[in-house]
Order: C-alpha cells, then sequence, then structure tokens
C-alpha cells in the first residue's frame, strides 16, 4: 500500500464518523507517519476526541485516554509500584500511558507538575518509576487536546512540553452546512459513542504502518527545500514581534512533516507548498510574542503568516 492510498483511505474511514475536517485528519496523518505526537485545541464539543477514538479505531492501535483534572497525579498517568501481600513483593501496575495512542484529554486542565509526567514518554517513549525504567508500546503518540488558554480553569502548557508535540492545531466551529449534517446524522441514529455501529473499517495496523514509515524515509528533499526551512525557522529568531524564536527542532520538524504530506500526496520529493503548508502547525507553538505584540490583539499565526510570506520561495 502507498502512502496516499492510505492517506485516502484513512480519510473516507473518518469521514463515517466525523465530518469537514479533511485538513485536521491530514496532519494528524502526517504527525503519525513522522512519528510525532499532536497537541490539538479547540472549544469542547467539536469532535476533538471522537477524531482521536476513529484513527485509533482505523489504524488498529491500542488506546488509553485519561482526563486531565486538577487533582490528578504523575502516578496516575504513568503508573506506579504496589505492594502484593501474597507474593510480599512490589510489582508494577501500568498507568495508562502503557499503549500505543494516550489521549490526554483537556492537557491544560492539570497543573504543570502532572503535564511534565509526559516528557520523559514523549520524547524518549519511556518512563521512569521508583528509579526503574521501562520501554513503551511501539508505536506510541500521544494526542493531547485543551481548551483555549484563555478559559477558566486552564494551566498554560511549559514551553519545554509544547516543544514536545510535533504539531499543534487548531480547530474551529464547522461551517453551517457541515453542521447541518451532523444534525441530520444525529437524527438518523449516529452515536460517537457507539462507533463499532457506524462500519469504520481497518485500513492498516503496526506492521503496515512501519511499512509506511519506511516509504517517507525514502522521499527526497532537495538543498533548495534545507535552506528554505533554515530561513524560515531562522526568521523567527529576528523578528521583532517574537520574544523566543523557534528551536532547531523547528527545522528538524519541517523536514519529517514536509516529507510526510509529499507522501500523502503522492509525490516522491518535497516542493516549497509542502513546507509552507505544514509551517503554522509547527511554528506556532514554538515561538513567544512580545508582550506588547500580544496586547495589540495580534495572534502567532498572524505574525508567522507574515513571515513565511516575505520569505523568498525556490523554484
Amino acid at each position: 500500500m502507498q502512502v496516499a492510498d492510505f492517506g485516502a483511505r484513512v480519510q473516507a474511514e473518518v469521514s463515517k464518523a466525523v465530518i469537514g475536517q479533511q485538513s485536521v485528519v491530514e496532519q494528524m496523518l502526517v504527525a503519525i507517519l513522522a512519528n510525532g505526537h499532536i497537541l490539538l485545541e479547540g472549544v469542547p464539543g467539536i469532535a476533538k476526541t471522537l477524531m482521536v477514538r476513529t484513527i485509533a479505531r482505523v489504524l488498529e492501535l491500542p488506546y488509553s485516554r485519561v482526563q486531565f483534572t486538577p487533582d490528578l497525579m504523575p502516578s496516575d498517568v504513568i503508573g506506579t509500584n504496589v505492594f502484593d501481600m501474597k507474593t510480599t513483593e512490589f510489582r508494577l501496575r501500568p498507568g495508562p500511558v502503557f499503549t500505543s495512542v494516550l489521549l490526554a484529554d483537556e492537557i491544560n486542565r492539570t497543573p504543570p507538575k502532572t503535564q511534565s509526567a509526559l516528557l520523559e514518554a514523549m520524547e524518549e517513549r519511556q518512563v521512569t518509576i521508583d528509579g526503574a525504567r521501562y520501554a513503551l508500546p511501539s508505536p506510541f503518540l500521544v494526542f493531547a487536546t485543551q481548551n483555549p488558554v484563555e478559559y477558566e480553569g486552564t494551566y498554560p502548557l511549559p514551553e519545554a512540553q509544547q516543544d514536545r508535540f510535533l504539531l499543534k492545531v487548531l480547530l474551529t466551529y464547522p461551517e453551517p452546512r457541515i453542521e447541518t449534517e451532523v444534525l441530520r446524522r444525529v437524527h438518523a441514529g449516529f452515536r460517537a459513542q457507539n462507533l463499532e455501529e457506524v462500519g469504520i473499517q481497518r485500513v492498516a495496523g503496526p506492521e503496515e504502518l512501519a511499512a509506511l514509515r519506511a516509504q517517507v524515509d525514502q522521499i527526497q528533499v532537495e538543498d533548495r527545500i534545507f535552506n528554505y526551512i533554515q530561513e524560515i525557522v531562522s526568521s523567527t529568531r529576528k523578528s521583532g514581534d517574537v520574544l523566543v524564536g523557534a528551536s532547531p527542532r523547528a527545522g528538524i520538524a519541517f523536514v519529517l512533516c514536509s516529507k510526510a504530506l509529499a507522501a500523502l500526496r503522492g509525490r516522491e520529493f518535497v516542493i516549497p507548498d509542502d513546507v509552507k503548508d505544514i509551517a503554522l502547525p509547527i511554528l506556532r507553538h514554538r515561538v513567544m510574542l512580545r508582550p506588547e505584540v500580544e496586547i495589540e490583539g495580534l495572534s502567532a499565526d498572524r505574525v508567522l503568516s507574515g513571515l513565511l510570506d516575505a520569505q523568498v520561495v525556490p523554484r
């Protein structure tokens, strides 16, 4: 199976449960093929959780969900050792992190201490419990959802943790025609809690996913594309609107994601449009605007769009 066929089949299966989010699903597939984690931001009720559940089902991957709350402890996420009265020994009680697809729901509803429990898992695909290291399953992907930071009861994610997410995707309200179609589906009997009744079919499993990632690794990237990526990342550090620019990890994300996007679009090489199309999800959570710029009402996306438009696109 080719990557482009895989993408089209996943889109078709996801559309049985989620309507009108093709670009979001494409970005989720980019993160999956690039073996990275994704942060989904949007108001409650716009199908963030449903999309992740559907993707896990389509890819036949083990799935766990953690509802992040103010009283959630790190051990509730990664697990802990408990004393077994029968054997008089401690044994590991694995947390929900021991899975392939972890949905960290409303991750910014819990304090930074618990948020940081995922840092090691996301970066090294392992966790440390009482000094012992435990490897996580492969693949291991974190899909975190969060409400906009201005909502009450939210804790902004630490910069170090935001940087661990390959992409940050913003979800908005659906168009009127899409929302009307959702109402029709609910009237006809669709319930998000019963995905098995929708007829979603398996598209690929862990072995096929590894083969698809190997195809992505073979996508060609020319020197002019590398230079274009470096200039975009460098521009965030020189902008007068940006207090902290993107790190070299952003450039690495550009290479991985643009290759995955090119493969999904049926090409064997990266073009500048691939880089530009994935730029905002890569950069929006990796830059920090100056306070006076935020006071003026400018968003990271608006500043970054200006920087992108100012770059000379290679021919």
